[in-house]
């Protein structure tokens, strides 16, 4: 890891083990309400891996703070600025491709705004959000090939669309120029228990 992504693992880490302490719950506890390894929680605790956004969004989900709120100090501002360049890299491509977490809100109804690049050949798959997850994405430059479900779209610069987030989904870019791209992802009742153990993200 280079010293920017330790030091988001670290931060992490840290906001992860507080509230589960302040939940009272064991590691093991964690896990299993999370649908994740005790493994892996510790390795995120410990900031001594770069855990996958659904390892992320399955914690924070438990946790019931949403993935904003694993990067964010835990005293919600009425007004938070992210600087350009200072948002979350909580994903990196094998081809050049960054996702950014650049703003949110808080629980139970967590709004997340993200900035992806995908660089040529670069694909993420993401398993189901919770049900009722909305996903917005407009493309920003290249072309970003969409799989929701069992569908399968094709989008050039400023093509935009909303899709479910509950269901299996991709954002790949099969072309040679870079793509970049804009989502916001909806997410209602983050904290509230109805989500299904073994959530993905």
């Amino acid at each position: 890891m280079d010293e920017v992504t330790a030091a988001l693992a670290a931060v992490i880490g840290d906001r992860v083990r507080r509230e589960r302490r302040g939940r009272g719950w064991t590691l093991d506890q964690l896990g299993e309400i999370a649908g994740v390894s005790r493994r892996a929680v510790v390795n995120v605790e410990q900031g001594s891996a770069n855990p996958s956004v659904g390892t992320l969004l399955r914690l924070s989900d438990a946790l019931g703070v949403g993935l904003p709120g694993l990067v964010e100090p835990p005293e919600p501002k009425r007004v938070t600025v992210t600087r350009g360049g200072q948002g979350a890299v909580l994903w990196t491509g094998e081809h050049g491709g960054r996702g950014v977490l650049v703003a949110g809100t808080g629980p139970p109804d967590v709004v997340e705004l993200w900035d992806w690049t995908l660089g040529p050949g670069d694909r993420h798959r993401s398993e189901a959000h919770a049900a009722g997850t909305k996903e917005l994405l407009q493309v920003q430059s290249g072309t970003v090939v969409l799989e929701a479900g069992d569908e399968v779209l094709t989008l050039g610069q400023g093509d935009a669309l909303s899709f479910p987030g509950d269901v299996l989904h991709s954002y790949a870019n099969t072309r040679s120029e870079p793509a970049r791209f804009c989502l916001a992802v909806f997410e209602p009742g983050v904290g509230s228990g109805r989500h299904p153990e073994a959530r993905h993200g």
